[in-house]
Order: C-alpha cells, then structure tokens, then sequence
C-alpha cells in the first residue's frame, strides 16, 4: 500500500512555513471529524450521507499524494451510489494508514 506523504502540501506551500503548517493543521482538524462521520453514516447505512463523507475524505487522500486511494475512494463512491459497499475494506485501510501518518506529522 502506498504511504501518504506531505510532497503536495510542499509543492503548494513554495517553501512558506507557515502555510505547509496551515495545510497540516486542517487536515489534522478535518480528518478525525470527516472519519468520524463516515463511520456514524455507515453505522445507519444511510448511503447518500456515506457518499458524501467519501467524498469530502477523498480530497484529503489527495492532498495527502495518494494517487492509486484517491481511485479506490472513488470506486467505492461510486458503488454507494449503487447501494453497494464494495470497496469499503480497502477504504477503510486507506483510512487507517492516514490516521497513522498523522499522528506522527
């Protein structure tokens, strides 16, 4: 699996501290929240609120450089269209590998 890095927040931040660390801070704030509601949803199945979490968390893989999640995101968000939850366990490993990295940013 591929690892989240912070190559694209560096790229945008042209070398300005203070904006690499803004970057950081929101996806240290959004994440733990927008994951959060992504499991609540899930919890009562509610497909329309579960589509909109993935997608609201498929910019922060982006953001994070994970090209190959950021396309399995967007199968699964396309599948919970389809009322199907194809593509949740690999999600949800992708979840958990950005929770790991940022606790150590």
């Amino acid at each position: 699996m591929e690892q989240p890095n912070l190559e694209y927040i560096e790229q945008l931040a042209r070398g300005d501290e203070s904006i690499r660390n803004e970057l950081i801070d929101v996806i240290k704030t959004e994440f733990p929240d927008e994951k959060k509601e992504y499991y609540d949803y899930l919890e009562k199945k509610e497909f329309k609120k579960i589509e909109e979490s993935v997608h609201k968390l498929k910019h922060k893989i982006s953001i994070l450089g994970l090209e190959k999640s950021y396309e399995i995101a967007n199968e699964f968000e396309h599948n919970l269209r389809e009322l199907s939850l194809e593509k949740q366990e690999d999600f949800e490993k992708i979840l958990k590998a950005i929770t790991a990295y940022i606790e150590t940013i």
